[in-house]
């Protein structure tokens, strides 16, 4: 249990072209800890934005004393931003969030009740509406979060990255080692307690989603091929399947030989060597998405590079030294 102002909570934000509304949202959330009397800081988490971003950030650290920033020397994407916030955080508590709003920051005082009142570890932002989400949109997710569950057992659901974690909870994530990384299925993975808030995505105000088709897609793959063997597992079941028949038409195919039968069977031929061929490609590609996969671990490169970053702390450490 922690009491009431004896904790300072985290706050890591990626951000990516956000400069129109980045400085307003800072401070509605910021207003909302104020108000509640909730100890913070933030850490925002520039991803290699081309627009003028960064300067906001700038701008937002010499009005706000407790921000930390970090600037990615590119885009490496909103997971490799969360790893970067993650890493260097350090309080009692740690809130992942959008810079958007769309994850309502009204919400976190909940999340913190449960956190304190009730004692668990992750308290996970469950959307209870998707917003204004495409009819396919909403098909894929749910179709996604249908197959991710029966292959690895993770019920993500609705799920989202807006979550609070307890301390512990950011430190066995930050022993998980892979380069490519899944957070929401890393941070169901580790356990602990838990408990769920719902939330109602916000309409978002300016701009739109960074997520194309595409790259919803990749992180599918990732996080299906991070979290389960099953594919593979897949295709031995297959190759036993076309076993079995190939077993049963080769009996018929020696019945009908010894017994003069005489059978045409060039369409079921085609129609074999086709279907066995297509097969084999799928089988191909699923063995060559996990060696992939492989290839990027093993290649050791870090998840991200930083160009450049805010933190005063350290600084005033800097400044007290040369003193």
């Amino acid at each position: 249990m922690h009491e009431i102002n004896s904790f300072v909570l985290t706050l890591v934000i990626p951000v990516y072209q956000e400069a129109n509304q980045l400085y307003e949202n800072i401070h509605i959330i910021r207003n909302i800890l104020n108000r509640n009397g909730i100890s913070h800081e933030f850490i925002l988490v520039d991803d290699g934005s081309l627009d003028k971003t960064w300067e906001v950030v700038k701008t937002l650290s010499k009005e706000i004393d407790e921000i930390r920033a970090i600037r990615l020397s590119r885009n490496f994407g909103k997971e490799a931003a969360l790893c970067a916030g993650l890493e260097i955080a350090n309080g009692d508590a740690c809130v992942i969030m959008d810079a958007d709003l769309q994850h309502p920051p009204e919400v976190i005082p909940q999340m913190l009740d449960l956190w304190q009142s009730q004692g668990v570890d992750i308290v996970d932002g469950i959307k209870s509406s998707r917003g204004k989400e495409s009819f396919f949109k909403k098909i894929s997710a749910r179709s996604f979060y249908s197959i991710l569950k029966r292959f690895s057992g993770l019920d993500l659901n609705n799920a989202s990255d807006f979550k609070l974690l307890d301390s512990k909870v950011v430190s066995a994530w930050k022993r998980m080692g892979e380069r490519t990384t899944f957070f929401r299925g890393m941070s169901a993975w580790v356990g602990f307690k838990r408990a769920s808030v719902p939330f109602v995505v916000a309409e978002r105000q300016e701009g739109k989603s960074k997520w194309s088709f595409l790259r919803l897609l990749k992180l599918a793959i990732i996080a299906i091929t991070s979290f389960s063997s099953a594919p593979l597992q897949l295709v031995t079941f297959i190759g036993f399947l076309f076993l079995i028949s190939s077993v049963i038409l080769g009996v018929q195919t020696l019945y009908m030989k010894f017994m003069n039968i005489s059978f045409s069977g060039f369409t079921t031929v085609i129609l074999l060597l086709l279907i066995i061929g297509s097969t084999l490609m799928i089988s191909l590609g699923i063995i060559g998405t996990y060696i992939a996969r492989i290839f990027d671990e093993v290649k050791q490169r870090p998840r991200y590079i930083v160009l450049d970053r805010i933190d005063k702390r350290q600084e005033q450490e800097k400044h007290y030294l040369k003193e």
